[in-house]
């Protein structure tokens, strides 16, 4: 029976990397990542006689066609990541470069999908729960509408890239994805390392909602979509239990044996945030969004709660 394709673009970062890995440990699946720099050949020979997986690593650029097109071809599932990280100074210049960034590979990837003979079954496009904006306590569905405000506007504009491509002959699923939890990198690496040294307190008023998700669900996610031909559209890809920045701290403190620790007032966040070249507004706002579409379907997360989920991480 011949092997099943799996087609990463930006499968490189975070989520890219547990995604490859796990499709490339199951028996029936072969796997490609596009990445803009492909391991060195070295490293590859290495991981080989080490008895690590196979992945394919292919060159790519998202601002436009190329050789690495033709890895789309009969590819059962395309899932592209790509996109410039968020976590910046929100300068009109990185603004610039996080939107183009998303809907130029968005552009790149359904071009080569309407140029393929035996075009990919089904195209998961990473998007983000930033989507709803900051919306306070309301509870975001997948029927909520988008919020204001840069990010908003951005996930937006890059769920609307991907709406107006034709791509008659494939799905298009949107996973709207929370806050990533997972070890050795990500967001709650740096989080972990400032609670680990007294600087564990609520962030801001504490208020704001963090719609959190590990990233094993958000592998065994992927796997889930692309094997049910009636999945299209967005999909928030949250756990079913968001925490308000308050609960998550308290929750991460327990996990670590830390102490209570004060809570870091929002002019702080924002020096600080500044001095590391990163937006504090990003820890400040939040939103409660939760899966409901994945819950109706019968997705069952492996990790549903927050306390096991961060044990399991740090």
């Amino acid at each position: 029976m011949p092997l099943r394709k799996i087609v990463i673009a930006g499968g490189s970062g975070f989520i890219g990397r547990a995604l490859a890995g796990h499709f490339s440990r199951l028996a029936d699946w072969s796997v490609v990542v596009l990445t803009r720099s492909p391991p060195p050949a070295k490293k590859l020979s290495t991981a080989a006689e080490t008895g690590e997986p196979a992945i394919r690593y292919v060159q790519w650029d998202a601002a436009g066609a190329g050789p690495w097109t033709a890895e789309l071809e009969n590819a059962a599932v395309v899932v592209n990541l790509t996109g410039k990280s968020i976590v910046c100074r929100h300068t009109p210049e990185n603004r610039r470069l996080i939107l183009k960034s998303r809907v130029d590979s968005v552009n790149a990837v359904t071009a080569a999908i309407r140029q393929s003979r035996v075009p990919p079954a089904c195209l998961i496009q990473a998007g983000a729960t930033g989507f709803y904006g900051n919306s306070g306590d309301t509870i975001c569905t997948e029927q909520f509408p988008a919020g204001t405000g840069f990010l908003a506007e951005t996930c937006s504009a890059w769920e609307a890239a991907l709406q107006a491509a034709a791509t008659p002959g494939t799905r298009k699923v949107i996973l709207r994805i929370g806050l990533v939890l997972g070890p050795r990198g990500g967001m709650l690496e740096p989080v972990a390392k400032l609670a680990r040294i007294g600087l564990g307190g609520a962030v801001g008023s504490g208020r704001q909602w963090m719609s959190w998700i590990h990233l094993q669900d958000i592998v065994r996610m992927v796997e889930w979509l692309a094997d049910r031909a009636e999945a299209t559209g967005p999909y928030n890809a949250t756990a079913p239990a968001p925490a308000t920045n308050r609960d998550f701290m308290a929750t991460l403190r327990k996990v670590l044996h830390r102490p209570w620790s004060p809570p870091a007032p929002a002019f702080a966040v924002r020096i600080g945030s500044a001095l590391m070249g990163i937006n504090g507004d990003l820890a400040l706002t939040g939103c409660r969004a939760i899966p409901q579409r994945l819950q109706e379907s019968g997705f069952v997360f492996e990790f549903p709660d927050l306390l096991p989920a961060l044990f399991d991480c740090v």
